[in-house]
């Protein structure tokens, strides 16, 4: 992202996400840490600035042109923006794929339960079935149903908002830990999350947002705790 912004969402940005990459949003609520990521998905839509892939800049004028160029994104309100409640697990998990391949070629039941069941056991999905109402999930499983989603699409870059509210300890410990693990094989993730702690654990580079524009970048000994809330509060870098 060069100069990204919009007018009353977001001051101009730049930011950059690497294959293998993890890169940290921190900064306090209303901060433009979602704005960014909706931005980058083609969720809202930009009014200045340029996205490009591989070095080439590229049109990201709806979430359709973001998942045509690997990019995924995992909403902060999993219940409201995430999960079709109405919907099974199986069609849930298909649901980002099928949508890229146009609703004109249909996967197939059969492709779909391969694809869901395949998800279910590497994921550690706890359901009876592929075929069970997503809704009945805990939310950890949910969120690990949402993974599944976009992971189908083979995407190169995921936006993970939140991805560990309202979940128990246990299944945060484990969603990160696949997080790291999709990391090491090449993916890039721009994660955004309230808890701190957990941004500086996994992250190899933070941008601070405070009042809707970046203030700073830090990495490698200046992830530091310290340093980003003094950021947050409105220090200046250093």
């Amino acid at each position: 992202m060069k100069g990204v912004g919009r007018r009353g969402l977001l001051h101009p940005v730049d930011l950059s996400i690497e294959p293998g990459r993890i890169v940290g949003l921190a900064g306090l609520l209303g901060s433009g840490r979602t704005e960014t990521a909706q931005l980058l998905f083609g969720a809202e839509r930009a009014d200045t600035g340029t996205v490009s892939v591989d070095g080439k800049p590229v049109k990201l004028g709806s979430p359709r042109h973001a998942v045509q160029h690997g990019i995924g994104y995992c909403p902060e309100d999993r219940k409201k923006e995430g999960i079709v409640a109405a919907l099974s697990i199986r069609e849930n998990i298909v649901l980002a794929l099928q949508a890229r391949r146009g609703w004109w070629r249909p996967l197939g039941r059969a492709k779909e339960r391969r694809i869901a069941n395949e998800y279910i056991a590497s994921l550690g999905i706890r359901a009876r079935d592929a075929e069970q109402p997503i809704e009945l999930l805990s939310g950890g499983n949910q969120q690990k149903a949402l993974l599944a989603r976009w992971l189908a699409t083979e995407p190169r870059m995921l936006i993970l908002d939140e991805p560990t509210r309202g979940i128990d300890v246990a299944a945060k410990f484990d969603i990160m830990d696949r997080v790291l693990a999709l990391c090491a094989k090449g993916l890039g993730i721009l994660l955004i999350s309230s808890e701190l702690s957990e941004v500086l654990r996994v992250s190899h580079r933070v941008a601070v947002l405070r009042d809707r524009r970046k203030v700073a970048e830090l990495a490698g000994d200046k992830l530091d705790e310290d340093e980003v809330y003094r950021l947050i509060a409105g220090g200046n870098a250093s």
